[in-house]
């Protein structure tokens, strides 16, 4: 088998047999296959395209190309969840432990960022002492134990992936839905979950910036899953504003708990309902939706679910004092107002405009090398549909970068679209795809 025969084969529109996919994600994983052959082949794939049973091809093999989480020792039923990401995305923090409450185990892998913020994994680290590099034994202890562990990604998890994706970064090919289904549903069923919930975002912060598209990615993803054994389902959500209203990493843990004590901003609550309720659903804990919100409403309101997030610190070396003192968080040196020029109604938010700004407070990561500050960020004060007052806040800056603060001033003011108009809300969910079909809200 050559490489070039199967560059030539895809260049020419043929479907590639799963054979030729496996010898190529397993040359190019060892470095046997150079970066110039495996880029025209993504380019072809980018062009051409690739058809169901390709993607589910190409999928195995990554998940194959390195360590598959075996968790069988864990009891019950494993459900994931996976954001293909957003701005102010911190609903991991507050699924894990409001759904562990609930009777189902969340044993969750994640990762640290690139771009606007951190990942998962860095917002807890900024909370003192919590220790994200746990070893299999003390990971599967504590989901068996309290209902949820969280760690980061070992660097032989589906390996492939990350060399295919600093591939596709630089060569154009990214915006692809072949590859980017098969890019998440490789770590997800390496991962070893039983049942998976994706939250698929559409909108100016999200990936996928259509929402017909985001559809699509949905519907290939829950091919993907269903043919290879996992119950999968996807909410489609919107990322038109950010999500909630902190944007960063400390920010996002403390808006966090304050959701876990009953004070959370109400867009935040709802997508964490939703999201949670199909993973009760998944997780065989009710027999519908609607059952799934009114347990999970009740774990909230009762503090269950906060408890239980003291008690995944706490497990995991954290200092639980910060649940009461955000004191103990990192911290910002410089905290500015950004003021609105206008008064009216926030029409709308540019999502990717205030994940730029938190970037540039030092919240993100330019390159994977880059020092995140766990205390930067943006607070958002207005939101769409809220009314404002010129001279009046529309959001607050954390940095310790003062040489930022005025560029970081002006990205957050061109974010905002200020109406004169009354301004209608957004709709948060956009449709639920599933084996069943899709729905469309």
């Amino acid at each position: 088998m050559r490489m070039y025969d199967i560059i030539a084969k895809k260049r020419d529109h043929m479907e590639l047999s799963a054979e030729e996919i496996a010898y190529w994600i397993q040359g190019y994983t060892k470095g046997e296959i150079p970066d110039y052959q495996s880029s025209a082949l993504l380019m072809s794939i980018f062009l051409n395209g690739m058809n169901q049973q390709e993607t589910a091809d190409l999928t195995m093999a990554m998940a194959a190309s390195g360590e598959q989480l075996d968790l069988s020792d864990i009891r019950g039923i494993k459900v994931d969840k996976h954001s293909t990401g957003g701005v102010g995305d911190k609903t991991t923090l507050i699924l894990g432990p409001l759904v562990a409450s609930a009777g189902v185990s969340v044993a969750k892998m994640s990762g640290r960022g690139l771009g606007h913020t951190g990942g998962t994994i860095d917002k807890v680290e900024s909370i003192p002492g919590f220790n994200t590099q746990l070893k299999k034994e003390e990971f599967i202890y504590n989901v068996n134990n309290i209902g949820i562990a969280l760690a980061g990604q070992t660097g032989n998890l589906v390996p492939a992936d990350k060399k295919l994706y600093a591939l596709r970064d630089v060569t154009a090919t990214v915006n692809n839905l072949s590859l980017i289904a098969s890019s998440i549903m490789s770590k997800k069923i390496a991962s070893g979950s039983d049942a998976i919930v994706l939250d698929v975002k559409t909108g100016s912060g999200a990936f996928m910036k259509d929402t017909e598209e985001a559809f699509q990615l949905a519907q290939e993803m829950i091919r993907i899953g269903i043919g290879v054994g996992r119950e999968v389902v996807a909410v489609i959500t919107d990322m038109d504003q950010p999500l909630g209203y902190a944007v960063g990493n400390s920010v996002e843990v403390i808006e966090s708990i304050e959701t876990l004590k009953g004070n959370g901003p109400q867009d935040l609550i709802e997508l964490c309902l939703i999201l949670g309720s199909y993973m009760l659903l998944m997780g065989k804990v009710v027999d519908n939706i609607e059952e799934g919100e009114s347990i999970l409403r009740k774990k909230l309101s009762s503090g269950k679910a906060l408890k239980k997030f003291e008690e995944w610190i706490a497990h995991q070396g954290g200092n639980i004092g910060v649940i009461n003192d955000y004191h103990l968080f990192p911290k910002s040196e410089y905290i500015r107002p950004v003021i609105a020029k206008d008064t009216g109604t926030v029409a709308s938010i540019d999502s990717e405009r205030v994940g730029i700004a938190s970037l540039l407070s030092g919240a993100g990561r330019i390159t994977k090398e880059s020092q995140i500050d766990l205390g930067a960020g943006i607070i958002l004060q207005k939101k769409i549909g809220n009314k404002v007052k010129s001279g009046e806040a529309i959001a607050e800056i954390y940095t310790n970068d003062a040489s930022k603060i005025n560029e970081i001033e002006e990205t957050v003011l061109s974010a905002y679209k200020i109406s004169q108009q009354p301004v209608q809300p957004r709709k948060l969910i956009h449709g639920i795809v599933s084996k069943e079909g899709t729905k469309r809200f």
